[in-house]
């Protein structure tokens, strides 16, 4: 019998990724929880992936909020996984991010992961400006996506160890006959005031 665990193929993926590439040596791949989300469309246009920081900017675990007159306390909720506090959470949409071609797969992984603070504190990284999240162009921030896995590319002699990322999800059906992941509710952030 044939299993696919997309979960743990995704995390032997990250761990590769983080020990090959420099832009991503800060970061611990055991302290991120990969999830898979479903999507009700297998298209290829919409959200491939999305990342939860579990930590606030400079890696509080708490920030105040004030609305009208009142003040908020948000509590940033602890997850664990395997004995280790996890700091972020990365979702990949499925059927959706498996119908991506095998580049625009890993461009998709290395977008998430360049969200991670450079100081792996549970933050995402941080850009000037009103957009911090992507910097002045989401456009200019996937092209450096590019660039890194052009570069992953060519440092790999082979990525036969993730056949999942040059198939769709339809070839995966056809060619494993359980396909398992796992799945996790969004953290919910505790407001207190």
């Amino acid at each position: 019998m044939s299993i696919l665990n997309l979960t743990k193929a995704l995390e032997e993926l990250v761990a590769d990724i983080v020990c090959l590439v420099s832009e991503f040596s800060h970061i611990d791949p055991a302290k991120i929880l990969i999830c898979i989300s479903s999507t009700r469309g297998g298209g290829v246009h919409g959200t491939f992936a999305k990342i939860h920081p579990l930590r606030f900017q400079g890696g509080s675990r708490t920030r105040e909020v004030k609305r009208a007159r009142r003040v908020y306390t948000c509590t940033m909720p602890t997850v664990t996984h395997r004995d280790k506090e996890i700091l972020y959470i990365i979702y990949f949409l499925v059927p959706r991010f498996l119908n991506l071609t095998l580049r625009e797969k890993l461009i998709t992984v290395f977008h998430e992961l360049y969200h991670i603070s450079a100081d792996f504190d549970g933050d995402i990284r941080r850009f000037p400006g009103r957009n911090f999240a992507h910097g002045g162009s989401r456009k200019r921030y996937n092209k450096l996506m590019e660039g890194l896995v052009d570069r992953y590319l060519q440092e790999k002699e082979y990525l036969e160890s993730f056949g999942f990322l040059d198939v769709d999800m339809d070839t995966l059906r056809s060619k494993y006959q359980t396909i398992v992941a796992r799945k996790y509710p969004a953290p919910k952030i505790q407001i207190q005031g």
